[in-house]
């Protein structure tokens, strides 16, 4: 029996978000510039590896797996790697697999992520506006989610809306895209717009709409009752009495939500995050790849969760961009 992994402030790691790419198919404002430069395929975890190490990690204890990029159903052959991890929910091993997507390939890829075991998605979408959705993703079309999403529920798939707040652009949607997830039995979360990477040509202060207005608001209309229930990540969640949907919070700027943390990122080159809001990493690419064991590997898993920190330092408090990560969300793992 494997000890588990758990941290130096007593904290079981049980949820792994693994990103698989850092390519995707849009250019999201707050997530990276519009001419990215991506990484080397040699610099990339095979799909083989990226098996190997997730693998690891279910036989350390985790317990919830959920796949990010980038977008990961542009990388190449993704579907294999779900297949393979079926293997692990079969065994009980892994309690979800799950992942989070925008949304553009789910047309194509909804029926066979449910064959291999993926029972919810979490869906970025911050407006249905179409012109504002071109302008906020660069590259992005509306039509195209929106014919993935409904793909996603013929296929059984239960989705979660992601909405970024951000100030003067879907401040307006409130309503609307709550009142849209309801009629489509979709659960939402808000998201506060995090200090990730230099984007060019965005200001994170102009764009920052703290939730705790966004929920001022929405409770000038709706009566929120607080939810004790959590699914494994940093939201909080709310019911809106009059549509009986979820709705949950990620607040890292207005509160901190440490406290309960249980979960690492593995980056697409095989760097391990044990806070999205410190830049101190560790390489698990040279142990995986300098055996066939997995001891090393294993070691390296220990050594890291070992530093883990006890919070992230975003603050904007002070009216600059502090605590702001020098990394693209896009190569941690959204």
């Amino acid at each position: 029996m494997n000890a588990p992994l758990i941290d130096p402030f007593q904290r079981a790691i049980s949820y792994l978000r693994v990103s698989v790419t850092d390519r995707c198919d849009f250019r999201c404002v707050y997530c990276m510039s519009e001419n990215m430069t991506f990484l080397p395929k040699k610099e990339l975890l095979t799909l083989e590896e990226l098996d190997r190490m997730c693998s690891t990690f279910v036989r350390l204890g985790v317990q919830k797996l959920r796949i990010t990029g980038g977008e990961p159903l542009v990388r190449r052959g993704i579907m294999t790697f779900f297949q393979s991890m079926k293997r692990h929910l079969d065994s009980g091993d892994l309690r979800e697999l799950t992942l989070t997507t925008n949304g553009s390939q789910l047309e194509r890829f909804a029926g066979e992520l449910y064959d291999c075991g993926v029972r919810r998605v979490n869906v970025s979408l911050d407006t249905k506006d179409e012109a504002k959705f071109a302008d906020i993703t660069r590259w992005g079309r509306l039509p195209q989610v929106m014919r993935g999403l409904d793909a996603a529920r013929e296929a059984g798939l239960r989705i979660k809306i992601n909405a970024v707040a951000l100030k003067g652009f879907n401040e307006d949607e409130l309503f609307t895209l709550a009142e849209w997830c309801a009629e489509r039995d979709m659960d939402m979360t808000w998201i506060e717009v995090m200090p990730m990477g230099d984007l060019g040509n965005e200001d994170r202060l102009d764009q920052y709409w703290p939730l705790s207005d966004l929920r001022k608001t929405l409770a000038s209309r709706y009566t929120l009752t607080e939810l004790s229930e959590n699914t494994g990540g940093p939201a909080r969640y709310v019911r809106l009495e009059e549509t009986g949907q979820k709705i949950g919070f990620i607040t890292p700027l207005t509160h901190n939500f440490c406290e309960s943390c249980n979960r690492v990122r593995i980056t697409c080159t095989g760097q391990i995050y044990t806070c999205l809001g410190q830049e101190g990493m560790s390489d698990l690419r040279a142990p995986l790849r300098s055996s066939e064991s997995d001891v090393p590997l294993e070691q390296a898993i220990r050594d890291a969760i070992a530093l883990k920190p006890k919070g992230h330092d975003f603050d904007y408090s002070r009216q600059e961009v502090e605590g702001q990560m020098s990394r693209h969300m896009s190569h941690t793992g959204g």
